[in-house]
């Protein structure tokens, strides 16, 4: 077997296993005396729950539900917080919530008992868009206020100096829909007895999460709580908290009936009755003087919708990033998480940052055709650079290779030739978009929350990684194994990464956050300096806990200092065709510049750019999917389209070598920041070609027509 080496191009190790269809899903399990389950779930957005009327069950058949949970248990999953209730209980909140469960052998008798379950509801007018939770009185959940969080930065002179100084000023709204996750393999998870404690197989970003949040389900130790990671097929965030809500239920089935029970959507369910990206509304104002841009006032919200769970990390991570990869001299941003009536929104693919990098990459577009200048022109003059002060207060670490990434795409796609010939609204349009994310947790997260820990074990010529990381189709399987071969010198067929079960692993932190590569891929590089260099002491494990370095400060009370260590950085161009007739849009060409430190394995990197660009092309052209007085209309991958391979051509993309200096081997994470971009520039490019501005997104060819109707 050869040496692994860290610039090799290697086969992903999990390649072979699932293309032959020899990978075990959770669906593929089969336990003895396994039973099946269904959720009974409100049908209606906001109400007091007056009667639940079941079918007479039948034999081995039973409904579970708040009033099965024991003497010193409590009704809520314990995410960030505790107010997401394993059951609804005297009211329901949004459609979908979990009001009981239906356990049994037969997958048709559930779904037939869930059929002739009748739940009698007292309805409330309820509040389902960001409008109507500004406007509800009285708050949209019932018992609660229209905002389940907020916060705000601020950076420079008060904005009101800098708006009386301007000679223009320029102020819109921007606005971004719902996404669906879409990952092929759907949400489930297996709960049972075992021994004096219980297990739950999961299909799930975070191990460690699932057993914090529903061991007070049943009034049990955490450690009584053991969870088992199953193969995952495809998660883009929709698997960090959200598994809580199938573990929560599933679980109490288990303990009350003393069998494992199996809890896994079908498609529509998973689609209908799942957590989304929040739809955003983003307001910007921004003041222009002697042809500078001086300052921008921002007011982001999101719906949060029902529940809190991850929001109000979310929405501090698109406050932070909410003026985007530019130096502005003033700036005050705050951010809101609605409260509405709902499915929960929750982790996505860039946690927030896309959306208000997309508003204000748009806003910067629309300020330099006021200014009569090529936008890029405009916003490269703003780039920030190393030492550059951040919203937060905080300072740029790295050097910032955003010029080198824009003549590199520049030149590649021949843009500024391209954007000078196509006239505005000629039917052709090329656009640009620039953009950052911070890698790991935001703020105090890594060093006072997570703190994480990783573990090396030798045996003999052989190596055991052992952390709570999650592969779910990243490659991130293959990139710690290949780190630790590569420092230890061995092949990488020696390394072994089983998958996570926390009675077995030290608690690494979840998998999100574009943090698994930089943080606990920092951690195993360190476990096999410390390894290789006692390799000759036999059988042996190392252990190491995440180190902050010194000299970051952050205030988690105002918000102020570095935020992130460190950021990726990317740079897109996307050029496009749209038949005026249809409003059908061709896109003829994608070039992308990435800057992530290093890349630790190039062919899965090129993967992520290739995924993550396609995945934000189809947030903005054709995601759509609308909510209905809190009924979600798009249920199915035949009405809610994403992207194929027919859709998008060929990207040609560069990877800037630039290494970090707390990342293994100098590498920063990813997965998040390739998505981050793509929207904007699409918009940039589909607003040059029909000539006209557009302000909120999916822009299917109907949208098209509305924004080419609209006198703006």
């Amino acid at each position: 077997m050869a040496l692994t080496q860290i610039d090799d191009k290697i086969r992903r190790t999990d390649a072979v296993s699932k293309a032959r269809g020899e990978a075990v899903y959770l669906s593929d399990m089969n336990l003895e005396g396994m039973l099946h389950a269904q959720m009974l779930r409100s049908t209606v957005a906001r109400g007091r729950i007056l009667s639940v009327d079941i079918p007479s069950l039948p034999d081995g058949y039973y409904y579970i539900s708040a009033a099965d949970i024991p003497e010193g248990g409590v009704n809520s999953l314990w995410m960030i917080q505790k107010d997401w209730r394993c059951f609804a209980e005297g009211d329901v909140r949004y459609v979908g919530e979990t009001i009981g469960l239906f356990v049994g052998k037969s997958r048709e008798v559930l779904k037939s008992l869930v059929a002739n379950t009748h739940v009698e509801y007292e309805e409330t007018v309820p509040a389902v868009t960001i409008d109507d939770a500004i406007a509800v009185k009285g708050g949209p959940i019932l018992e609660k206020d229209d905002v389940h969080c907020s916060l705000y930065c601020e950076k420079g002179r008060p904005m009101d100096d800098v708006f009386a100084e301007a000679d223009m000023i320029v102020e819109e709204t921007i606005e971004t829909g719902f996404q669906e996750h879409v990952h092929l393999e759907t949400n489930g998870c297996i709960a049972l007895p075992e021994d004096d404690h219980y297990v739950i197989y999961a299909s799930a970003q975070c191990p460690f999460y699932i057993r914090k949040s529903v061991a007070g389900v049943v009034n049990l130790p955490i450690d009584k709580i053991v969870v088992r990671q199953t193969v995952t097929g495809g998660a883009f965030g929709g698997k960090e908290n959200f598994p809580d809500v199938l573990a929560g239920p599933a679980l109490l089935a288990a303990y009350v009936i003393g069998k494992p029970v199996r809890l896994c959507f079908d498609r529509e369910e998973d689609m209908e009755f799942s957590v989304k990206r929040h739809p955003s509304k983003v307001i910007y104002r921004t003041a222009v003087k002697d042809g500078k841009i001086t300052g921008t006032k921002g007011t982001v919200y999101y719906n949060a919708g029902a529940y809190l769970s991850s929001s109000f990390v979310v929405l501090q991570r698109g406050v932070f990033h909410a003026t985007g990869v530019y130096d502005i001299p003033n700036a005050f941003v705050e951010g809101f998480g609605m409260a509405t009536n709902t499915f929960p929104s929750d982790a996505f693919r860039g946690f927030g940052a896309p959306q208000t990098l997309f508003a204000y990459e748009v806003h910067l577009d629309h300020v330099a055709r006021r200014m009569g200048r090529d936008p890029v022109d405009l916003k490269s003059e703003l780039f920030i650079k190393k030492g550059g002060e951040t919203i937060t207060n905080g300072h740029i670490v790295e050097e910032v290779m955003l010029p080198k990434m824009l003549d590199d795409i520049a030149t590649a796609s021949d843009y500024w030739r391209k954007s000078a010939e196509y006239g505005y609204g000629s039917g052709k349009g090329i656009g640009m978009a620039f953009y950052n994310h911070g890698g790991a947790f935001t703020g105090n997260g890594e060093q006072a929350l997570i703190k994480a820990h990783a573990r090396l074990v030798k045996t003999g010529d052989k190596v055991r990684i052992e952390c709570g990381q999650t592969e779910m189709g990243q490659g991130f399987n293959t990139i710690l194994r290949k780190i630790a071969a590569s420092v230890l010198g061995i092949p990488i067929e020696d390394v072994d990464y089983p998958a996570p079960d926390t009675s077995c692993v030290p608690d690494s932190g979840p998998t999100a956050a574009s943090r698994s590569t930089m943080i606990v891929g920092k951690l195993i590089e360190r476990c096999a300096i410390e390894m290789k260099e006692r390799w000759a002491d036999g059988d042996f494990s190392v252990e190491k806990e995440y180190e902050h370095p010194d000299g970051h400060p952050w205030d988690q009370g105002t918000f102020r200092g570095d935020a992130y260590l460190g950021y990726g950085w990317g740079a897109v161009c996307v050029e496009l065709e749209v038949d005026r007739r249809t409003n059908e849009v061709t896109v003829k060409g994608i070039w992308s510049s990435h800057e992530i430190g290093k890349a630790i394995d190039e062919l899965i990197v090129h993967g992520q750019i290739n995924g993550g660009i396609v995945q934000a092309l189809g947030w903005a052209a054709m995601e759509k999917m609308e909510n209905r007085n809190g009924h979600f209309k798009q249920t199915s991958m035949s009405d809610y389209v994403i992207p194929t391979s027919m859709e998008f051509p060929h990207q040609t993309y560069f990877i800037q070598d630039n290494p970090y200096e707390w990342g293994p081997f100098g590498a920063k994470g990813m997965g998040e920041l390739v998505f981050n971009g793509a929207a904007a520039a699409y918009v940039d490019a589909l607003e040059r070609a029909i000539g006209k501005e557009a302000c909120k997104i999916p822009l299917p060819p109907e949208d098209i027509e509305e924004v080419i109707r609209n006198d703006r």
